[in-house]
């Protein structure tokens, strides 16, 4: 277990005031997790920086604490694979996630892991668990009602060049952050999507049973829908202003449901919806997939000084785009729910200049917020010298780092 004796960085006063406000990790602990055997990071409110070479596990740390929120993770990994393993082969240990959160309500005990029945060979009968205050709770979503997350990893910067699917979920990550709930309405209609799929390849379904499956696809379409056009909206007051040498831009949400709601109800577009649900059935069944729902949905995202879609601009103006969404993210959960988000910044400052890179931390000192940078130098960091709580990782292990 790699342990800090203490922390320089809460020694020198990092927490600055107003730091009890802050929503902060102050104890991760990970288990049997990748590279990892045990490891245990007591850190302050402060940003925290982990440096060292590449494949030595910093991303890793960030990986594990993306579990403990709904969803799979900053990498979205098979579960299965996030256990330790050995030269030898499989360890046959489960992995498993903890933490303490801080909240202006005070600390909450967060956990979350691989479970296998004694009885199972590796890679049967395994399930996630998840464990708030020591009590099990029925699933990930649970872990939105305490912990906001946002994260931007090296695997994001093609984003805007991508198919939907990877800016949906980007998007998805932003409400969740505004609407606990968002999580679990996603799932439960990806269920009912899938049901229905499954009955329209087997054949046979019964119609009563299918035009019930649509009906909820089509509540739950519009229920996402809003969702996301009301995190849009919020935003983009917000991203309107640029932050320094970020740039401003604009995001619209597209989709079936969107769509329909900028001129009818919702009732009205959600019996549209059920109706081309039902009369797509023949073709939804030969092609494995529905037609019309949520899960069409895409983002649009423009340059607003270039005026130029985000798909067209240079990959640096793209990286700087993304900096300017979770940046204003961040700055309107901080003003409308009182604390900004924990923020997972992989490799962020290697693809910024100069000026991007001091900006980027002038803000998030700003902030307030408690981000998680990795990086494989320290000189990257200078500018958080004395401000961040920076450690060392080196083959699966975690230290303070020497001053």
């Amino acid at each position: 277990m790699v342990q800090p004796a203490h922390n320089d960085a809460a020694e020198q006063g990092l927490s600055a005031p107003g730091a009890q406000d802050r929503l902060s990790l102050s104890r991760l602990m990970v288990s049997h997790y990748r590279n990892y055997g045990m490891a245990q990071l007591d850190v302050p409110a402060s940003p925290v920086v982990l440096y060292g070479h590449n494949g030595a596990g910093k991303t890793n740390i960030l990986e594990a604490i993306s579990y403990l929120s709904p969803g799979r993770g900053l990498r979205g990994a098979r579960l299965a694979d996030l256990n330790r393993r050995t030269a030898e082969g499989p360890a046959g240990t489960t992995w498993s996630v903890a933490a303490t959160l801080e909240t202006a309500l005070g600390p909450v005990r967060l956990g979350t892991g691989l479970e296998r029945k004694a009885d199972q060979p590796e890679g049967d009968a395994e399930r996630r668990v998840v464990r708030i205050d020591g009590e099990t709770v029925r699933g990930p979503a649970a872990l939105a009602e305490y912990l906001r997350l946002t994260w931007l990893t090296p695997q994001m910067n093609g984003l805007f060049m991508e198919g939907a699917s990877s800016r949906r979920r980007f998007l998805d990550r932003l409400v969740l952050g505004f609407d606990p709930d968002h999580g679990r309405r996603v799932s439960q209609y990806e269920r009912v999507m899938r049901e229905r799929t499954r009955l329209l390849r087997d054949g046979g379904a019964d119609d009563a049973w299918l035009s019930a499956l649509e009906a909820q696809m089509a509540e739950s379409s519009v229920a996402i829908a809003a969702a996301r056009r009301d995190v849009v909206a919020r935003l983009r007051g917000a991203l309107a202003a640029s932050v320094g040498p970020f740039p401003s831009a604009a995001m619209t949400v597209t989709g079936d449901a969107e769509d329909g709601l900028d001129s009818q109800s919702a009732l009205d577009v959600e019996n549209w919806l059920r109706e081309q649900l039902a009369q797509s059935r023949l073709r939804d069944g030969e092609r494995g997939r529905a037609s019309f729902g949520a899960h069409r949905t895409d983002l649009e995202v423009v340059h607003l000084a270039h005026q130029m879609p985000a798909a067209d601009c240079s990959t640096g103006e793209q990286k700087a785009l993304l900096v300017s969404i979770v940046l204003a993210e961040a700055r309107l959960q901080a003003m409308q729910q009182g604390s900004a988000p924990i923020m997972l910044l992989d490799e962020i400052v290697a693809h910024l200049d100069g000026v991007r890179r001091a900006a980027l931390v002038d803000e998030l000192l700003g902030l307030g917020v408690q981000a998680w940078l990795t990086g494989t130098d320290r000189p990257l960091f200078e500018a958080l010298e004395g401000r961040a709580c920076f450690m060392h990782v080196e083959n699966g292990k975690v230290s303070p780092a020497n001053d």
